[in-house]
């Protein structure tokens, strides 16, 4: 069956569908040794599809959540040879994690490679909420906690805080975004320093999992537990 080629990209975990559109843009992509344009399709049964030089595959969808350890990388590789989540799991299918957490965070993460979900997990439309724990190096003053009520606005974005619970230098918030470092600069901005960071759940799921301990589960699973 014919299907665009950034769907198969996405569904052979290449990557999401919109960096595989960059990808097939730059003309990194082949279908019968022809360069394809973006809007074409493909049969990923019948069909040669490349993706600079190398064959891609249509590989078994996984699912996988994690509870990562703190000085583990949220990445597939790292340039440094610094420990990644990939390390910590045993599997032949090519994962990712979706979304990230700091190398000083810890918490839950999803892998997988299944380009769609991932894509329904970090796309701020998708209004899914990822809550985290936080240690503050001291507690939040009234006028802190009302700027953090009313949404700080962090480069030209207002962080619009889901959820939001304190005690002391203890806080617990929800945020359906994923910029990078968005907490600890939020944070920042207020004038505190973020001394531990843990997310504690993404949607309905709760983190369950001892550190640096995963689990295999399914699609319909994951589904049910976050929706």
């Amino acid at each position: 069956m014919l299907q665009r080629l950034q769907k198969i990209m996405s569904q052979a975990g290449i990557a999401s569908r919109r960096k595989s559109e960059e990808l097939i843009k730059k003309g990194l992509v082949k279908v019968n040794g022809k360069t394809i344009k973006l809007g074409d399709k493909a049969d990923p049964k019948k069909d040669k599809i490349e993706v600079n030089g190398k064959p891609i595959r249509l590989e078994n969808k996984v699912y996988i959540i994690l509870n990562k350890p703190k000085g583990v990388i949220s990445s597939v590789k790292d340039p440094e040879g610094r420990q990644t989540v990939i390390d910590l799991i045993n599997t032949k299918e090519k994962i990712f994690p979706v979304g990230r957490l700091d190398l000083d965070a810890e918490g839950l993460l999803i892998l997988t490679n299944d380009g769609d979900f991932a894509n329904q997990i970090i796309h701020p439309r998708y209004n899914i909420k990822k809550t985290y724990s936080i240690l503050l190096n001291r507690s939040l003053r009234n006028e802190a906690i009302e700027r953090i009520k009313k949404g700080v606005i962090i480069e030209g974005r207002k962080v619009n805080i889901m959820d939001f619970n304190q005690n002391k230098k203890d806080i617990i918030l929800s945020i359906h975004e994923g910029r990078k470092h968005i907490i600890k600069k939020l944070f920042i901005l207020l004038g505190y320093h973020v001394v531990n960071l843990k997310r504690i759940s993404i949607g309905n799921l709760k983190l369950d999992l001892k550190s640096g301990e995963h689990r295999f589960v399914s699609k319909k699973w994951l589904e049910d537990n976050i929706f």
